[in-house]
């Protein structure tokens, strides 16, 4: 009996750190990714400094930056690498090399983002912040240890604040229960904030996932050639070309008037303008017929494949809703890998759900950066301030740990969340996931109806329209002052 015991406390231990080392490994990854994402997007001036104090606090914020960007990744992984983990253990039940593949370490990793995501956004991002703007407390002395004092006070001070806002809307909710919950801080009250926090992110992803898969069109139209349909392309290159020289040689020009200085940055904007479209008109020409005919119009049928399958799957899932209790986002103690797998359609639905998890993962940072309430936080590559940088890891690390509640919710995939993703409060409310599911439906659908309509729209009048007149329609674009100038050059 002792000798089965060792036995079973040596195969413990193998697996504890196996699967610790396994995700230490994931991680460094990770973090590696996420050190090269954000050096390559931060303000190389901000830390070319002769102050050794603000190099030292800006390594230490870019450090904390890198951890929650990690985490981030980790958490829009962690639903394609379940699901993939179960299908690899449903293919091959057997092998021996895949039998560190286990529930066990699916579970850990999901409780490790879920630590580490709620660890980044209450307590390391907000000290990152504090810690760049901190001077030291007045009258005390300078130094690094001074700022790390007025930076551990104004977290507390924050950390006091956002928990008694949160047990004020939890009393106005639950009455006198709360309380009592107020005794008990780690059993109820944090779960309930977590479940707030995850709440807004889910709820982010409701206004910007569908602007997002809208402007997905938009954006891939811009980087690949389109085809274009009746146009003649010698002509409107020639045309592009005489507005770009003119445009060039008037603002060139040392004889100026005055409208020229009155309109001197409208030209110039002008200017830029007719340059890209001449520049994106080389391109198309000195594209292959294959690439400019056939590309574009794959992409496109893929991004719409895509969005149209999402929609449907949405609304199979408020049928579901309807007629079947199970199919509320409730979690489970334990993953079942390698039972069966999580969509009706095999190996190949699972590989669509991961598919439709990303994109929908992109489509919400497109719609995001899309918006005007957050257009600004758009990073540049090396002139992004650290100040920046923070608040695009917040934004991110809100929609990436919100993500695999989010696909639940839709009912993407049927991979039930374990540990505490699982627990939250609102995900055993039918008449929220009801309304959820619905109005995720009904945006996407009217949102790419919209950009469809219109795409359709303006290719038609520019095909059967436009065409025919280039030469006037592009004059039409320069002022008339500038034309006249033109003319009377040409004669002079």
């Amino acid at each position: 009996m002792e000798g089965d015991d060792v036995t079973l406390r040596e195969q413990l231990f193998h697996h504890r750190v196996r699967e610790n080392l396994i995700c230490a490994l994931l991680f460094a990854g990770l973090y590696i990714v996420a050190y090269l994402i954000i050096t390559h997007y931060r303000k190389s001036a901000e830390y070319a400094t002769d102050d050794d104090e603000d190099a030292t606090v800006n390594k230490i914020a870019l450090w904390l930056c890198t951890f929650s960007l990690s985490v981030s990744m980790g958490a829009v992984l962690l639903l394609p690498i379940s699901i993939l983990s179960n299908e690899i253990l449903l293919s091959f039940p057997h092998s021996y090399y895949m039998q560190w593949l286990n529930g066990s370490l699916i579970h850990g990793l999901w409780n490790m983002v879920f630590l580490f995501s709620n660890l980044s956004l209450v307590f390391l991002l907000p000290f990152a912040y504090f810690f760049t703007e901190s001077e030291g407390f007045a009258g005390s002395k300078k130094g690094l240890m001074s700022r790390v004092y007025e930076t551990a006070v104004e977290l507390l001070l924050l950390s006091l604040l956002v928990l008694g806002v949160v047990w004020v809307a939890s009393a106005l909710l639950n009455g006198t229960t709360a309380r009592d919950s107020l005794y008990d801080l780690w059993e109820y009250y944090l779960p309930y904030l977590y479940s707030c926090i995850s709440l807004f992110g889910v709820l982010l992803l409701l206004l910007y996932t569908p602007c997002g898969l809208s402007r997905m069109f938009s954006i891939t139209g811009r980087l690949l050639v389109k085809p274009r349909l009746l146009e003649d392309m010698d002509d409107t290159m020639s045309c592009a070309v005489f507005e770009e020289a003119s445009l060039s040689r008037k603002l060139r020009s040392k004889k100026t008037s005055c409208w020229m200085n009155v309109n001197q940055d409208a030209l110039k904007k002008q200017y830029l303008t007719i340059q890209v479209r001449r520049i994106a008109l080389e391109m198309r020409r000195k594209a292959s017929p294959w690439q400019r005919n056939l590309g574009y119009p794959l992409v496109m049928l893929q991004l719409l494949i895509l969005t149209v399958v999402c929609i449907l799957m949405v609304c199979f899932h408020v049928l579901e809703l309807l007629f079947d209790e199970t199919a509320l986002p409730r979690g489970m103690e334990d993953p079942p890998l390698g039972a069966a797998s999580f969509s009706m359609f095999g190996s190949l639905g699972a590989a669509v759900q991961i598919i439709l998890i990303l994109y929908l993962m992109v489509s919400s940072v497109v719609g995001f950066y899309s918006s005007p309430l957050f257009v600004k936080l758009l990073p540049i590559a090396q002139d992004t301030t650290l100040t920046q940088i923070i608040g695009n890891c917040v934004s991110l690390l809100v929609l990436s740990s919100a993500l695999p509640v989010f696909s639940r919710t839709l009912g993407i995939t049927h991979f039930d969340l374990p540990g505490d993703f699982g627990r939250y409060n609102w995900l055993g409310n039918f008449h929220i996931v009801f309304l959820y599911n619905v109005l995720f439906a009904g945006l996407t659908s009217a949102c790419l109806i919209n950009t469809l309509t219109w795409a359709v729209q303006r290719e038609l009048i520019r095909a059967f329209g436009l065409h025919k007149i280039p030469l006037t329609v592009s004059r039409s674009t320069i002022p008339l002052k500038l034309l006249l100038a033109n003319g009377l050059s040409k004669i002079n």
